[in-house]
């Protein structure tokens, strides 16, 4: 719960004629400017294309944001909340578009019914089990479902009950309504409600790719799901083959790797003025060359 305080009333406060003029002028500003934001909701071609969510998406919306910055653009990238703040960005009229990395959900529609939810794919991408070249280096290479889903339910506690070292096990899981979160969750289980997380002092709720990733780095027998991407040059960060299958480029594309996953763009409405024209460049050859840039997969590896 928020703290409360009291403090102590003093005196009443009474403004100068001309003070008082000031503050008017100043709300007045403030209210030009909330009007111009809420005029600029469907990315016309007037003032800053706000892109936000999905952490996973982002390097690739920064990296099309600088190129067209070069065309006079006016972008910015943020990563609020991943792609649960993304939607919900979207549907406030905060942003333009939603960077996400699930698939738009039907609770996510009936949360915001007055909102014309419009997915564009860019590429797809994988979300690994990762855990450290410690824990990889002392045997453990791949896991299966029921045991990844006993690492996270805190039913596993040493590595070494996998063939691993001696090693206390350390997870971190991402926060509820992260695109990764949903991919580890349907992976384990299905249309099931998740349990609870466990009350373990080794358990602890991490956000974006990066901070996920530095976690990883910093704890020796560390596990999480992150997407393979954010691992790459990583050599002390590992991808386990999950049921014997690889997060390989071929595994993703034919849908055998159990943990691969969609990545988009979302507008409300149909993309209009800037935001057709940022859409449309990551949809373009240079644009989808940035997917592959940064690990993921292209439309076309995809068949789409």
């Amino acid at each position: 719960m928020p703290r409360s305080r009291t403090t102590k009333e003093g005196p009443p406060v009474v403004f100068s004629k001309k003070r008082r003029l000031v503050c008017l002028a100043s709300t007045a500003l403030m209210v030009m400017s909330l009007a111009t934001a809420c005029a600029d909701k469907k990315g016309g071609a007037t003032g800053a294309l706000q892109v936000s969510g999905s952490t996973t998406v982002a390097p690739v919306a920064a990296d099309a944001a600088q190129a067209l910055k070069a065309e006079g653009l006016d972008i910015t990238v943020a990563t609020q909340g991943g792609s649960a703040g993304g939607i919900s960005q979207l549907a406030a009229g905060q942003i333009n578009i939603a960077m996400t990395s699930k698939p738009l959900a039907d609770e996510d529609k009936a949360a915001h019914p007055d909102t014309d939810f419009h997915p564009i794919q860019i590429g797809a991408d994988a979300v690994g089990v990762i855990v450290t070249k410690q824990v990889a280096d002392g045997g453990v290479k791949n896991l299966t479902a029921t045991q990844v889903r006993r690492l996270f339910e805190g039913k596993i506690t040493n590595w070494s009950e996998l063939g691993g070292p001696d090693l206390k096990v350390f997870v971190y899981d991402k926060e509820p309504g992260r695109g990764t979160r949903e991919v580890l969750d349907k992976y384990l289980y299905g249309e099931e409600e998740p349990p609870p997380p466990p009350k373990s002092g080794n358990f602890a709720i991490v956000g974006g790719n990066l901070e996920t990733r530095n976690k990883l780095k910093s704890t020796p027998g560390a596990v999480a799901p992150l997407s393979t991407s954010f691992i790459e040059g990583h050599n002390d960060l590992q991808a386990v083959t999950l049921d014997g299958v690889a997060p390989t480029a071929e595994s993703i594309a034919s849908g055998k790797y159990p943990m691969s996953r969609p990545l988009y763009f979302l507008t409300d409405g149909e993309p209009k003025g800037n935001a057709k024209k940022f859409i449309d460049y990551v949809l373009s050859p240079k644009g989808q060359a940035l997917m592959t840039k940064h690990g993921y997969l292209t439309l076309e590896q995809i068949g789409k």
